[in-house]
């Protein structure tokens, strides 16, 4: 019953009872509804999703040097109180409503490995290292290479990591110019940064530190650059007719109040515009995970594949509609969530394995079938022929084509 409901999901995601619709339509006896209503209970055991994602890990082929991407996000339901699960707390669709939060761990091409919920009003930074530290308790690994977004990192959060005996790849905030890029300027008072240039800024662990040496690498990118100073103008000019009364003062981090006085805080202005067109990349990797040097090509890569994980959620939340608008208990909730995340694992797979997408996969596999004629003590069978296109695809999936 469980790979029929995954079947659905991934064909057209809806609810418990009109999944068995979606089944009969592409010819699968569905099971009754009253087994339908009791038996998912098991999928939110422990011992289900840990099953699951052993599975997902074999097929990925992972070991201790794999590089393993983590991010956050949140699904609201449409009610007004909280449960002490589903519970009102900082959302990027900037919903009110009660939420709970997702924590997903992918590998380095998107593909997932676990997906762990957490009450709404849980932050986000105090989720990656319990999700970790389960995954590596499941598949008894060592050590892991996590790479995760500068949002993603407090402070704290970061000593924790390392507190953890973590290999990791993390964002960087830049609040000011950084040491070694104040020194190039000084060096090259008349010359413009080039376009993706890296700053490398060693940063050795003390006698009285509890953690591995680090390496900071700043990069300057003329877009992003570009990018930001642009929205800088905006803000002082917003500022601007703020100190002058004509519109109100919102959230505008240039804007100095000092009691009634309204003021631009010109000091902060220039200290943006410094350090327009850097972002850091802090690692405490020694070698790269195939054994040679950590160049600053290799950092910034693995960061940037965060995209991949990205992908991953917009993925389940469009295509596999994850949002539980249908259960309201944890236990509900999550066996929910554990069929989104075997739907997932195997439209990464369709994608990665075909080139299509899946709902591209869906749309055209779904319009062929196979048919059983029962002609006295005979069976035909009839089959619509199959696209080249298509063909080549489930060949491609079966093993049976190059890859």
């Amino acid at each position: 019953m469980f790979r029929q409901l995954v079947l659905a999901r991934i064909i057209e995601p809806t609810s418990k009872l009109d999944s068995l619709r979606v089944l009969e339509e592409v010819g699968i006896d569905p099971p009754l509804y009253r087994t339908l209503t009791r038996r998912p209970r098991v999928f939110a055991t422990e011992a289900w999703r840990q099953r699951l994602a052993k599975a997902c890990a074999q097929h990925t082929q992972l070991g201790p040097a794999t590089l393993v991407l983590y991010d956050v996000s949140t699904l609201y339901f449409e009610t007004d109180t909280g449960d002490g699960f589903r519970e009102p707390g900082f959302s990027k669709e900037r919903r009110l409503e009660p939420q709970i939060t997702i924590g997903l761990l992918t590998d380095a091409a998107g593909f997932p490995l676990m997906v762990n919920a957490f009450e709404g009003n849980k932050a986000e930074t105090t989720t990656m290292l319990p999700t970790i530290q389960s995954f590596m308790t499941v598949h008894q690994l060592p050590d892991v290479t996590v790479v995760a977004d500068a949002g993603m990192v407090s402070a704290a959060n970061q000593h924790a990591i390392e507190a953890a005996g973590l290999s990791f790849i993390l964002g960087a905030r830049v609040p000011e110019v950084p040491y070694v890029v104040a020194e190039w300027r000084t060096k090259h008072p008349d010359q413009d940064i080039d376009d993706g240039q890296v700053f490398v800024q060693p940063w050795p662990a003390g006698t009285a530190d509890k953690r591995r040496d680090q390496v900071i690498y700043y990069q300057y990118r003329a877009g992003r650059a570009r990018r930001s100073l642009h929205g800088i103008d905006e803000q002082i000019a917003k500022a601007h007719k703020a100190v002058a009364g004509k519109t109100a003062v919102k959230r505008n981090r240039f804007v100095q109040l000092t009691g009634a006085t309204k003021s631009i805080n010109r000091d902060l202005e220039a200290k943006a515009r410094a350090v327009a067109g850097l972002k850091g990349y802090v690692t405490n990797l020694a070698t790269c995970p195939d054994g040679t040097p950590v160049t600053a090509q290799f950092v910034i890569g693995a960061y940037h594949r965060l995209i991949e994980v990205e992908k991953s959620f917009r993925m389940s939340k469009h295509d596999l509609q994850a949002r539980p608008i249908y259960h309201h208990k944890r236990d509900s909730i999550e066996a929910h969530l554990t069929i989104v995340f075997a739907a997932l694992a195997i439209s990464r797979f369709i994608e990665q394995t075909t080139g299509w997408s899946i709902r591209k996969f869906v749309r055209t596999a779904r319009r062929y079938r196979t048919i059983q004629i029962q002609a006295g003590a005979h069976t035909l069978t009839a089959a619509d022929p199959l696209p080249d296109d298509l063909r080549h695809a489930l060949d491609r999936i079966h093993g049976r084509g190059a890859h």
